[in-house]
């Protein structure tokens, strides 16, 4: 199974856990808000904060592309505050995991 496919099973089912398999121990993800950046540790606790809240949903999410280096996918996220953000992430691969996740987002409504 690809490392796309585990990603969208474990954001399909809520899957935390699953999720938090994916990212190599080294991850750092650069926010694309504020190019700020957040550790594994980080991810897992914002992660917490979002499990069983309402008003978020990832849909239409889709690879672009994939290799054993990069992950390239699309998706739209809805937010509790009503808006949501077209999504496209770039996933630096490193021995199967996410070691890095970049951002960009395009304000939908």
């Amino acid at each position: 199974m690809s490392v796309f496919e585990k990603l969208k099973a474990s954001m399909d089912n809520e899957d935390t856990p699953a999720f938090l398999a994916l990212l190599h121990d080294d991850f750092v993800f650069v926010r694309h808000q504020s190019d700020s950046t957040m550790s594994k540790a980080d991810m897992a606790a914002m992660m917490a904060e979002m499990e069983g809240a309402t008003g978020w949903s990832v849909e239409n999410q889709r690879c672009i592309y994939e290799n054993d280096d990069i992950l390239v996918e699309h998706s739209v996220m809805t937010f509790p505050d009503g808006t949501s953000e077209a999504i496209l992430a770039a996933h630096t691969l490193k021995d199967g995991q996410i070691v890095r996740m970049e951002t960009g987002a395009t304000l939908l409504t």
